[in-house]
Formats: C-alpha cells, structure tokens, sequence
C-alpha cells in the first residue's frame, strides 16, 4: 500500500512529484542557474535559488503537461518578478506547443509587497498568457490545497482556470482574512475564528458555489485522480462574449439569492444540504454525493 501524502503539508516539489508519472518530471530553470529576486536583494532580503516557484514539464497518466508549482513555505508564494516571468513563460510555451493541460499548482497570498508595482504586472502578464494558451486550445486547471490557499493576484488567476481542483484545506478569495480585518476591523471579519475562515474560503464552500469544479481530500493521490479525470473531460472556462454575460448573470443571481450571507452555513442552510452543521468535518465524497443529490432533485 503506498504512503498517504497530504497535500496541505507537501512542498512545491513534492506536490509536483506526487502528480507526475514517476521520472518524467524535467524543470525549467532549476535552482542551479540561481534565478533570483533582483528586489529582495536590494532589500537584504533573503532570496530562493528558484524564487519559490518549480516549473516543467512532464506526463501525467502518459498525458504531456506543463506544470508550475509555487511554494507556500517562500514568502507565502507571494509573486514577484523572477517568480511571475517562470510562470507567464510556462504558459507561452504552452500555447506553442500545446501540452494536454497547464497545470497550476496554486499556493500564494498573492503579489510580493517587496516588489511593488513588478508583482502586479507580473499578475497581469500571467493572466494575459493564461488567456492565450486558452485561445490556443490548451486547458489550464489550477489545483489549490496549500497553507496559502489562493488570494489576491493569483486568486483573479484561479478563477480564469477552466478546472479548479480543491480540498477542503484550500482557500481561495480575494483578500484573505487578515487583509479584511485589518481594513475593516475584527467585528467584519476575525481572522483568528479559524472555523471561520474555513467556512467562507475553504473548498466546500467554494464548490457549493460553484467557483471549484472538483473537490477532493487532502491526499496527493486524490489530487493527481482528479487533474487525471480532467485531462479526459474538462469544464471550458468562459470565453466568448454570449458566455461570459451567461456567467456574469449567473453571479448577479447568486447575489440575490444571497443577499446578507456572512458564513457558509446560510448557503449551505439554504441550499437545503442535511445538517449543514456538519458539512466541515464531511469526508469530500460524502459532501460530493450530497451535492449531486440536490442537483438531481432540482
């Protein structure tokens, strides 16, 4: 029987290791040509040799992929400008020569405030080549399951995926919690209500909203089953004008039906799932089951 890896806990390489077929994985970039931050250095800041972020190539159940890895554990994933230019460049190769998927393997809190305005168009650039490898007809799934979750610049990056793979563990939004509290006080949002957190950002409630296409345990191999399972049948990310207004509407609606939610209790309250109160310590193919259940009766 081989060893449970939990995804939460695995770093970069290891994530990339786990979803790759054995010894197929080759990186691009690696820590040896010490590709590093020109901005933390002018900070005396301390720097990593890959700028926390893995990139490469490799199969996946025999299916040749490009894969990018951020690594929590470096400044919170955080994107700067050597970091952001492995990924872009990832994607561009991508739409040249059109791989059966990108995969991002999502663990930031967003752009790197060390590097200010480079780690915003680093953002930018990043959208903009994940958009062309999409009109290139490469898909781009973002699997998300680290410490760091997904927020800020590379949660935006998230949602532009055409599958988004999560854990319960995972988080994805905007600004993260701390961000909210200290904008708008404890009595918006207390970050330290870690049940809380959970409950708005984690994976749960995002694929009961919709916004993840798949959720899965905190297990390395639940993951890799799940991007395997998209490689052969993939949502498509809006990408003409008709879909993007159909989605644009869907979210107006989600408004309404919504209209004063502060926890994911009320959505799941409200979407009639049994004893929404214990949703959080639901195994992921129980909860599935239960939403494909509400699906069918509707």
């Amino acid at each position: 029987m081989s060893r449970r890896i939990s995804y939460f806990e695995a770093s970069a390489r290891a994530r990339v290791a786990a979803l790759a077929d054995a010894g197929s994985f080759t990186e691009f970039c690696p820590p040896a040509q010490r590709r590093t931050s020109p901005h933390l250095a002018r900070l005396d800041a301390p720097v990593a040799f890959d700028d926390g972020v893995v990139v490469g190539s490799a199969t996946v159940d025999g299916q040749p992929v490009l894969i990018a890895a951020q690594e929590g554990k470096f400044n919170g994933g955080a994107v700067g400008e050597v970091h952001g230019a492995k990924i872009r460049g990832l994607l561009e190769r991508a739409a040249r020569e059109k791989p059966a998927a990108v995969l991002l393997l999502v663990d930031s809190g967003g752009v790197r405030l060390h590097e200010a305005n480079a780690g915003l168009i680093a953002i930018s650039e990043i959208m903009r080549a994940l958009m062309a490898a999409q009109a290139a007809g490469v898909p781009v799934f973002a699997l998300i399951g680290g410490s760091c979750g997904a927020f800020g610049g590379m949660g935006i990056v998230t949602r532009l995926c055409d599958e988004v793979i999560m854990s319960e563990e995972g988080r994805l939004g905007l600004s993260g919690p701390e961000v909210i509290e200290t904008v708008k006080g404890v009595g918006e949002f207390d970050s330290r209500d870690r049940s809380l957190v959970w409950r708005v950002t984690g994976g749960k409630l995002r694929r009961a909203l919709g916004e993840a296409t798949r959720l899965v345990d905190d297990d390395a191999a639940s993951f890799r089953a799940a991007a395997v399972a998209a490689l052969t049948n993939h949502r498509s990310a809006p990408g003409d004008l008709a879909s993007l207004k159909a989605a644009q509407a869907a979210l107006t609606e989600r408004r309404a039906a919504h209209p004063d939610t502060r926890d994911g209790l009320e959505v799941w309250r409200a979407m009639g799932l049994p004893q929404p109160e214990a949703v959080p310590m639901l195994a992921a193919d129980t909860f599935n089951q239960q939403l494909a259940q509400l699906a069918t009766e509707a």
